[in-house]
């Protein structure tokens, strides 16, 4: 893995000083291209793409939720799964000043700021995912199993869309 050329990013340096084998996988990126375009460059399927989301509470306190490409997060229910009164995204310059990425390069590694991750279960259904390395248009292939081992997220229930 030494020998090829990818960003080494937070996310990598995370990833490589926890010792989790993982496989890098640059694609051309598409502006508002999501996991569809990445899925379809990489020539998997969508709903082993998983995204980083970072919202907020009412009270302005960040959180990450991981969710499947090819469904949505429903904040309410996220809300009423975490006894507070509303979920929302976070603005792009408030979730970069949390995470340390840019929109579209969110990876939950080695983040800026420490937060609560919130997992969609069913992600840990699926061997294999494929999830943002740190930079547009760069995703890691990985156990879902190493996801779970190195975030220890809270597993949550909250997908919509099919």
């Amino acid at each position: 893995m030494s020998q090829e050329k990818f960003p080494i990013t937070p996310a990598i340096r995370f990833l490589r000083a926890h010792s989790i084998l993982f496989t890098p996988h640059l694609y051309p990126y598409e502006e508002r291209g999501g996991t569809a375009h990445s899925a379809r460059c990489l020539g998997v399927d969508e709903h082993d793409v998983i995204k980083t989301l970072i919202m907020e509470d009412e009270r302005k306190q960040p959180l990450i939720v991981l969710m499947q490409g090819d469904r949505q997060v429903s904040t309410q229910a996220l809300a009423r799964q975490l006894r507070v009164r509303s979920i929302t995204p976070c603005d792009p310059a408030v979730a970069h000043k949390h995470s340390g990425y840019l929109i579209g390069g969110t990876s939950p590694f080695g983040t800026r700021k420490v937060m609560p991750v919130y997992l969609e279960a069913s992600i840990l259904d699926r061997p294999h995912i494929y999830i943002n390395g740190g930079k547009r248009g760069f995703l890691v292939g990985m156990r879902s199993a190493d996801l779970q081992r190195l975030l220890q997220p809270t597993r949550v229930q909250v997908a919509t869309g099919a």
